[in-house]
């Protein structure tokens, strides 16, 4: 099983219906992407985080139940549902405006957390806002050094600069975590951002040097990139009809996971000594991406229809 842990919100994208300017809901968030990614792709999941009672919180639940997840870890809270405006334009990145004070999955604390997990748990995920905004960050952060060593650790930081606000204090937090992860995805965007003016292999091959045995760099459009001890891989992305990109870096990472797992290398010792099997994992990441930026809304495929895709 892989344990996913983090924020579960609604993305209210920016569209136009009848010339008229509206703000469409979808359910989202990085590491809620994540775990309905792996779902249907037929991997074991847990999903660890709080939900409100809301509206919203109750069909970002049933999403989860339809998706295959296991909601042992899920818990729920009568606070709002975190909402996230996004403003999209054509070859940029998506920006996002959050609405997070007090809300559900923001308040996570160490109460809801379990007291261990089973050791049938290969991998315990972490990422993007719910390790930036209080009090869930400090949560995660103390899970995630409290598991090292018991259990693969996998981060995808999924940088968020609106949020962050004080770069070099995010840049020493997020560096720190570091040799408490196995496994680490981070995209082109991010790297720009957290080292400006620096080449993208220069950094992966300084952040392998702090811990982790697998950093993965994704390159939008142009592919992706691993890094490990015994070697380094470069795959090409996939051409689609472009539709949306929003969590089409959570897709990749979903289906990192879900590849990883049936191989059978979500191991220390065998995460260090990839090499030939790179460009496979890759490959398979990069297809479950694309596939999900040609429909909009972060919706991810399921394994028979990545297959048919093939």
């Amino acid at each position: 099983m892989i344990v996913i842990c983090g924020e579960a919100l609604v993305d209210l994208t920016g569209s136009r219906f009848d010339h008229i300017d509206a703000y469409v809901p979808k359910l989202g968030g990085g590491p809620y992407n994540i775990a309905i990614g792996l779902g249907r792709l037929g991997v074991p999941v847990a999903y660890l985080g709080r939900i409100s009672r809301d509206y919203f919180g109750e069909q970002l639940r049933a999403r989860l139940l339809a998706s295959g997840i296991n909601p042992m870890y899920l818990r729920e809270g009568p606070e709002l549902t975190t909402l996230a405006f996004v403003h999209q334009e054509p070859d940029r990145e998506p920006e996002y405006a959050f609405y997070a004070n007090g809300t559900a999955d923001r308040e996570l604390l160490p109460t809801d957390l379990p007291e261990a997990f089973p050791r049938e748990v290969a991998v315990i995920h972490f990422g993007s806002l719910s390790l930036v905004l209080e009090p869930a960050a400090s949560t995660l952060e103390a899970l995630m050094a409290r598991e090292h060593g018991r259990h693969l650790i996998s981060l995808d930081p999924n940088v968020r600069p609106n949020v962050i606000g004080d770069r070099d204090g995010y840049l020493r937090r997020l560096e720190g975590w570091l040799p408490s992860v196995d496994l680490v995805k981070v995209s082109r965007a991010d790297l720009a951002w957290l080292y400006p003016g620096e080449p993208l292999e220069p950094v992966a091959r300084r952040w392998l040097s702090y811990g982790p045995a697998l950093v993965v760099v994704t390159r939008g459009p142009d592919g992706s990139s691993a890094f490990t001890a015994a070697g380094a891989r470069q795959v090409d992305g996939v051409p689609v009809k472009v539709v949306d990109t929003i969590g089409a870096g959570d897709a990749f990472m979903s289906g990192l996971l879900a590849r990883l797992y049936e191989l059978g290398l979500l191991d220390r010792g065998r995460l260090e000594s990839l090499s030939d099997e790179l460009a496979d994992v890759l490959q398979y990441a990069v297809r479950v991406s694309a596939l999900t930026c040609t429909r909009a809304g972060a919706e991810p495929p399921t394994k028979s229809e990545l297959a048919a895709r093939t």
